[in-house]
């Protein structure tokens, strides 16, 4: 019950304690039937009198919210809430909060322009390849494709393939080892519904891709994350956070991590498996951005052989957004747990999805279409720096590959403040916080290069700068 203090709030002391014991009913801290602390307990944990305690406890036991049982104490009476993922962490400014890019990028009209965004211009996708497979698709004369359910693993031919394509990045994983799913963000939801539970810890990298946060929140875990450096995590963080808070997990990006553009070094992947091994942690491997590459970074499934290592992946980078398909690779016994996951929570795969991706990844045009987008990318990559630059907006590193820029505004600026400014312009922006599990990069933003082809870009970001210095 450490979590009941008492917060800047209007209203009396009385009305402070209630708004701490419904916090904890609305965030499901405490479920129906469960017992409060004792008047004299919570009275020394917020730091108040015990007369304020019973005043509180008087009042929410009147409005039926928590009960008295005589010479037990005070349980909680209300049924249980909605799940409301805001109410799951800190409140934070709503700019600086892990839903805010995602919600503004996809809600945002055709005129806004979205250089914090995650994905590529409509315009940068394989638009003819895409056409040729669901003409493809629709010319089958086997109607399976189009009206049946698809099989728990996923479409077997898909599996085989990205098992070849595994193969190549030095990851032995038989079509047996792979599960098919609806997206990435399915993909490792289906892993922690597997291996963690409400209260386990799980580590991620600082700064680290937003809906990671989300998506945890969700899994109501308490999420610890460690430093990035541009080879990896800091592995002293990474191993004091393993002794000190023994997490179940770590979910990271080993190649073009996001936000930050770094790659993982083959000294760091080693020492991080042997860390991991030493501490029985699993890694959650998430490669989204590996068809960025121009050469490929160590891969921990590779060195680990997908002992400890979970890969997931997915193709909304590369190919499209629309039809939603992932994949998990991980150990033969896992994958069977994870399958009847997948059955429990989406029954079947997306089978008409999956043989599009197939069908895409399959033709000579998509690898065509690869080497292309990775020269256009590294135009844009190079294009983009001076320009940030000349605002006085430094980056990170210079990453090798990929979309994405780590960069730190100028005179400390508050990147929150910054994106509030340039949004009243119909520009997103994607503030250092966001991806901040500590809230440690207030004047960093994440920008992608491949959504910063038009000059008012620029100018816009210039003036919020402007106005946030006032």
């Amino acid at each position: 019950m450490d979590d009941l203090t008492l917060t800047k709030h209007d209203g009396t002391l009385v009305e402070q304690v209630m708004a701490a014991v419904r916090h904890r009913i609305a965030s499901r801290a405490l479920t129906p039937g469960g017992k409060l602390p004792s008047i004299r307990a919570l009275a020394q944990t917020m730091q108040v009198s015990k007369s304020t305690v019973v005043e509180a406890y008087d009042r929410l036991a009147a409005e039926g919210v928590i009960r008295s049982r005589p010479g037990s104490g005070f349980y909680s009476a209300a049924k249980l809430a909605p799940l409301s993922l805001a109410e799951l962490a800190p409140r934070l400014d709503r700019a600086v909060d892990p839903f805010w890019v995602s919600r503004q990028s996809l809600e945002a009209r055709g005129a806004v322009l979205k250089p914090g965004c995650g994905w590529l211009p409509d315009s940068w996708m394989p638009e003819d390849e895409i056409r040729r497979a669901l003409r493809g698709l629709a010319r089958t004369k086997d109607a399976t494709g189009l009206t049946d359910y698809g099989t728990p693993l996923g479409l077997p031919a898909l599996r085989g393939f990205l098992s070849r394509r595994l193969a190549e990045q030095g990851v032995e994983a038989a079509f047996d080892r792979i599960l098919l799913t609806d997206s990435g963000t399915q993909a490792i939801d289906l892993v922690c519904r597997l291996l963690v539970q409400p209260g386990d810890t799980v580590l991620v990298d600082d700064p680290c891709y937003f809906n990671f946060l989300a998506l945890l929140r969700a899994h109501q875990v308490t999420v610890v994350g460690v430093p990035m450096t541009p080879t990896g995590p800091d592995l002293g963080a990474f191993a004091q956070a393993l002794a000190e808070h023994k997490p179940r997990l770590y979910i990271t990006n080993s190649g073009l991590h996001n936000p930050t553009g770094a790659t993982l070094s083959t000294v760091t992947a080693h020492r991080l498996l042997k860390l991991s091994e030493q501490h029985g942690l699993t890694v959650v491997e998430d490669d989204i951005f590996a068809d960025f590459e121009h050469d490929a970074a160590p891969r921990l499934a590779a060195l680990d052989g997908l002992d400890r290592v979970v890969r997931i992946g997915s193709f909304s980078k590369t190919l499209s957004a629309s039809f939603r398909c992932g994949y998990i690779a991980a150990r033969p016994d896992w994958i069977d747990k994870l399958t009847d996951l997948r059955i429990a929570t989406g029954f079947s795969s997306n089978r008409l999805a999956e043989e599009l991706v197939l069908g895409v990844l399959g033709s000579s045009g998509y690898r065509k279409h690869l080497d292309s987008l990775r020269t256009r990318l590294a135009k844009a990559m190079a294009s983009v720096i001076p320009r940030l630059q000349a605002l006085g907006i430094t980056p990170w590193i210079v990453p090798k590959a990929g979309m994405l820029l780590w960069c730190r505004l100028p005179d400390n600026l508050d990147a929150a403040v910054v994106a509030r400014h340039a949004l009243n312009e119909d520009v997103v922006l994607a503030p250092g916080n966001v991806f901040s599990p500590a809230q440690m990069a207030r004047s960093y933003m994440r920008f992608n290069v491949a959504q910063c082809t038009d000059n008012r870009v620029f100018a816009v970001l210039g003036n919020a700068m402007r106005l946030a210095a006032q």
